[in-house]
């Protein structure tokens, strides 16, 4: 197996396993996983959104396609369990998806050969060596992905879902 192949089976996966967690949730989205908070459904799904937009515009030189939401998901924001703070639950997702469909299409852009060169945006300077290659970028979109996706399981068990697994 090549790198760029391993790259394209991770983020498959956590999509696959994402849109399996959320897909009963657009009545709890803003259900909070514990007693005392926690990031709910709809800010995970918003801040997984966002932060893979970031990432192609760090790889890529691309606009930030969900810049527009940085004071909703971006980096250090909390959740709020105010609906009207937030895009609706289905626009979300939809941002969700559409961006993993862009992040998959520039993985091929890139290509194997093109995984070790440096991305064409420098990364905040706390991310620099776990993004010093575009491959080592887009992989870290899924293990980012994967400490949200738990979040989202304790959303789910918080209202009342059962687990997928």
């Amino acid at each position: 197996m090549n790198a760029i192949d391993l790259i394209r089976w991770a983020l498959q996966t956590t999509d696959a396993g994402t849109n399996a967690m959320v897909a009963d949730m657009r009545d709890a989205a803003l259900i909070q996983p514990t007693a005392r908070g926690g990031n709910h459904t709809l800010w995970a799904l918003g801040h997984m959104a966002w932060v893979e937009a970031a990432v192609r515009h760090i790889v890529s030189g691309e606009p930030h396609a969900l810049e527009r939401w940085t004071s909703q998901f971006g980096t250090g924001t909390q959740p709020s369990s105010e609906a009207g703070r937030y895009p609706s639950f289905d626009e979300v997702l939809a941002a969700y998806r559409d961006g993993r469909v862009r992040t998959l299409k520039l993985l091929d852009d890139i290509g194997e050969a093109g995984l070790d060169l440096a991305p064409k945006n420098p990364p905040p300077p706390e991310f620099a060596d776990a993004m010093k290659t575009r491959g080592r970028a887009l992989m870290l979109i899924t293990i980012h992905q994967m400490v949200h996706y738990g979040q989202i399981a304790d959303a789910r068990r918080a209202a009342g879902r059962k687990p997928l697994i």
